[in-house]
């Protein structure tokens, strides 16, 4: 008996490693290696069309489209997709110069549906490229050319630089470590896996697409994270997504404690229930071919939300300490302790590197209680399953102004 417990230890203790030392090894290398600059690619009668889904954007649409004005011309223009809204927002994007497509349609509502539609509607003279850009975000300068240029040197779909920025005004340490926790998923790794010549996730806006790669893309639907699935099916079709670190999009993070927890839910909500649906497939069909990108990305998707990491961990550590008291195997104790400080090395890195401008030192001691915040989220999920539907997130717009490239989030 007691050895079979050791085994259940130890399987145990080595579930929660395989992530947590894919974490570190992301981490160190996105904190370490610098990107190489862009390569250029001819633009010479290349047209690219940047689709954006709004739903019920009335407050901010305009701030949007009036900073990304100057990026657009005959080349680059904007489609507004005024998906079932219910105010001005298509009114609005027309002031200020957009192409909109208006889409009603109560039983199908959410994201997916929004693109799908802005899609067919540009199919009939079709661009090169198409940039999805959400209606809160800010792109750096040139960002729209850049993200073009890559996704049509590579033929691949291209992840610009995802970062969030706390709302103005606001002194929330829980926000700024939000913030952080964002930064160390969508910046950090993501360059980590560049340096070592692998793709990424998509995560939702800030992408670029080659038109024939996004027009064999399967249709997403009401999926809670409907980026990550589209990249993850993309991938799987031989067109694996890569990180575009020169260009930095920017939203902000929801005013108030119910719009972030909403916003979280349906992100960690569906970013759980996609590990059970994709993993499986990508190292399948990743050992079958002989493709190191689909392990690769399985790999990445392993790693669930940071808090959950953490969570488990600790719970894996208490667990394996309390049975080797009891006189079993001190080795799943050990693994345990030893992917806790992985998790912990790989946090503090990719902080050194692109975090302690604008995250104090003594905010990071709030990294507990955040963790804390976050249960009753994973709580929900394991008790009541993902989250049904698409529910817009609150925002304030023009937070905070975009970050160059080299610039972090403020």
């Amino acid at each position: 008996m007691s050895t079979l417990i050791d085994l259940l230890l130890l399987a145990l203790a080595l579930a929660v490693a395989i992530p947590s030392l894919w974490f570190f090894v992301e981490c160190v290398v996105g904190a370490l290696v610098k990107p190489a600059a862009p390569a250029s690619y001819p633009m010479a009668g290349k047209r690219v069309a940047v689709l954006m889904p709004a739903h019920n954007e009335s407050a901010g649409i305009e701030h949007t489209i009036r900073t990304l004005a100057p990026q657009l011309n005959d080349r680059i223009r904007l489609y507004v997709v005024a998906d079932n809204c219910s105010d001005d927002t298509a009114a609005r994007a027309r002031a200020c110069g957009a192409n909109v497509f208006e889409r009603h349609d109560a039983e199908r509502r959410g994201k997916g549906f929004a693109l799908a539609h802005g899609i067919e509607q540009l199919a009939a003279n079709h661009p090169d490229a198409v940039i999805i850009l959400d209606a809160d975000c800010e792109l750096t300068p040139g960002g729209l050319s850049l993200l073009a240029q890559q996704a049509l040197l590579d033929g691949t779909p291209v992840q610009a630089d995802y970062r969030v920025t706390t709302p103005s005004g606001r002194n929330d340490v829980r926000a700024t470590v939000s913030a952080l926790a964002f930064m160390v998923k969508n910046r950090v790794r993501p360059r980590g896996l560049d340096a070592m010549g692998q793709p990424c996730l998509l995560t939702g806006t800030g992408m670029a697409f080659p038109w024939a790669v996004l027009r064999a893309a399967p249709p997403t639907d009401d999926n809670l994270v409907e980026d990550m699935v589209m990249g993850l099916e993309l991938a799987l079709m031989g067109h694996e997504p890569h990180i575009c670190p020169h260009v930095v999009v920017t939203s902000p993070l929801p005013d108030g404690d119910k719009a972030a927890a909403t916003q979280r839910k349906r992100w960690e909500h569906g970013h759980m229930a996609t590990v059970r649906s994709h993993v499986p497939r990508l190292l399948a069909q990743g050992l079958r071919q002989g493709r190191l990108p689909l392990i690769t990305l399985a790999l990445d998707l392993m790693v669930p939300p940071l808090s959950l990491l953490v969570l488990s961990v600790l719970g894996v550590v208490v667990l394996t300490a309390a049975a080797a008291l009891l006189g079993a195997t001190a080795a799943p104790l050990a693994i345990a302790v030893i992917s806790f400080l992985a998790i912990l090395t790989g946090v503090m890195s990719g902080w050194w590197a692109h975090g302690r401008e604008w995250v104090r030192a003594r905010d990071l001691m709030a990294i507990p209680l955040y963790v804390a915040w976050k249960l009753p989220l994973y709580v929900s999920f394991f008790a009541r399953g993902k989250q049904k539907g698409w529910v817009r997130t609150e925002r304030t717009p023009g937070a905070a102004p975009p970050a160059s490239a080299d610039e972090p989030n403020r």
